[in-house]
């Protein structure tokens, strides 16, 4: 049976409420492991996950399943409608004004029949390239090699049937030098014939042993206001708390977002230019939300100015003739909210990070960031650490390895102090996926700004 088939049969489980929506997410991947240059570990999937949603009186339950049998659709369905029927009548007539109704998606590039193979053989050759760097440049390699091929099918009560595939790889090497310092490197496609294993040894080799830096002496930086480079990895992970405390349309519409009376006005340096585009090449794209809406470029920063927040159903009807943009995150809305899921940061004049450098007396340079949260996500002000390749700026060059140093520092101030960004962009993911696979990531240039470090790591 094909996921949109098992979508329908699933909806037609449903009985009672104001509504239902069905999805059928199917996924098939392939992940190896391994660490200290050996392989520790592969795991692979092939699974469905059935989810039922059911309005109720302005409110949805949800409940799902991995099982396809009648009676298992039917026990799912009942437990959506219990669950939606219990919140209408303990808390009365809610906000969710209904489904979205039936609208056409355009199709888009993000399935790669090569990729969905999931061949272990090429995850075993990737392996084998990153082990052989480390060998050459005497450090260990760890990280993770995989590749995903999910389908997801969605119908509802309002005429919604559609479908969408897509493909994804993606490779990340951490590299340990004899002495303790580390030095990464990713990369994520929607084609794994893009990934280079070689490439992503190398540079996180390279930043590992320092070869680049002057010297080979560890630096203590004190804490204060520093000029930066941020490698596309650094500034994409910041760009992501953006995505949740100031693109997100619930929290703009709860007025607790950092946009909130801002709209319109410049947030961020004349040269950053945003968007959510969920067809842009290097992206992975998607067809249509959580709720079936339509995927469609959305301008969020245009020449430093503050354009628009994402929005889902539910947070559109908070505000008088806000739509849904096709940001929803789950069914009936995420708790989360709606964010922006295929950000894109136009890039720049500069060639490379080297002449971003160039223009520093003293700074830091910056390979990417770990363990960062939000502070105040009205501010958007996060905290975090840098790790795997941290170096002092010297004169214009990379000097030295730094000591990893803490952030504290607001994401809008960053961006309105970018001096310039890099003509290169590239596609940053975290790869990691908790519960079903659902790949995404941000495509960002590397940038020169200002950065406030609050102390070691």
């Amino acid at each position: 049976m094909s996921a949109l088939a098992l979508a329908e049969r699933a909806l037609s489980c449903v009985r009672a409420g104001d509504g239902a929506l069905a999805t059928v997410a199917a996924e098939r991947s392939l992940l190896l492991r391994f660490a200290r240059s050996r392989p520790t570990q592969a795991t692979a999937v092939d699974d469905a996950t059935m989810s039922i949603t059911v309005l109720w009186d302005g409110h949805v339950g949800s409940a799902a399943t991995n099982r396809e049998d009648e009676e298992s659709l039917t026990a799912c369905a009942r437990a959506a409608e219990a669950a939606a029927e219990s919140a209408a009548r303990t808390r009365g007539s809610g906000p969710y004004p209904g489904f979205p109704s039936a609208a056409p998606v355009k199709p888009h590039d993000g399935f790669d029949a090569a990729t969905a193979e999931l061949d272990p053989a090429v995850g075993g050759r990737a392996l084998a390239s990153a082990f052989d760097v480390g060998a050459a440049h005497g450090v260990e390699a760890h990280g993770v090699w995989s590749v995903g091929d999910v389908e997801t099918a969605l119908a509802t009560t309002t005429g919604t049937a559609v479908v969408d595939r897509v493909s994804d790889a993606f490779m990340k090497t951490t590299c340990i030098a004899s002495d303790g310092r580390s030095g990464w490197a990713n990369r994520t496609s929607v084609r794994v014939g893009d990934l280079d294993p070689t490439a992503v040894a190398e540079a996180a080799a390279t930043r590992a042993t320092g070869a680049f830096a002057k010297r080979r002496d560890l630096v203590k930086l004190e804490p204060g206001d520093y000029r930066v480079v941020l490698a596309p990895a650094a500034i994409a992970e910041m760009l992501d708390w953006l995505a949740l405390g100031a693109f997100n349309g619930l929290a703009h519409a709860e007025g607790r977002g950092a946009l909130v009376g801002r709209i319109g006005t410049r947030v961020a340096a004349a040269s950053i230019n945003l968007s959510d585009s969920p067809r842009y090449p290097r992206t992975l794209p998607r067809a249509f939300d959580a709720e079936g809406v339509a995927k469609a470029p959305l301008p969020l920063i245009q020449d430093g100015v503050a354009i628009n927040v994402a929005h889902d159903t539910r947070s559109a009807a908070l505000i008088d003739g806000a739509t849904s943009t096709g940001h929803a995150l789950s069914a009936g809305g995420s708790s989360w909210g709606a964010m922006p899921t295929n950000m894109v940061v136009v890039g720049g004049g500069a060639s490379d990070e080297t002449e971003l450098c160039a223009p520093i007396e003293r700074g830091v340079y910056v390979t990417r960031l770990w363990y960062t949260n939000a502070i105040r996500p009205n501010e958007t002000l996060i905290t975090g650490v840098t790790r795997d390749g941290t170096f002092l700026i010297e004169d214009g060059e990379i000097a030295a390895p730094l000591e990893d140093l803490r952030l504290t520092d607001s994401v809008l101030r960053v961006l309105e102090r970018t001096e310039a960004l890099t003509g290169d962009h590239v596609l940053w993911s975290e790869g990691e996926f908790y519960g079903r696979r659902f790949a995404r990531g941000t495509v960002a240039p590397a940038v020169r700004s200002t950065l406030r470090f609050s102390g070691g790591a």
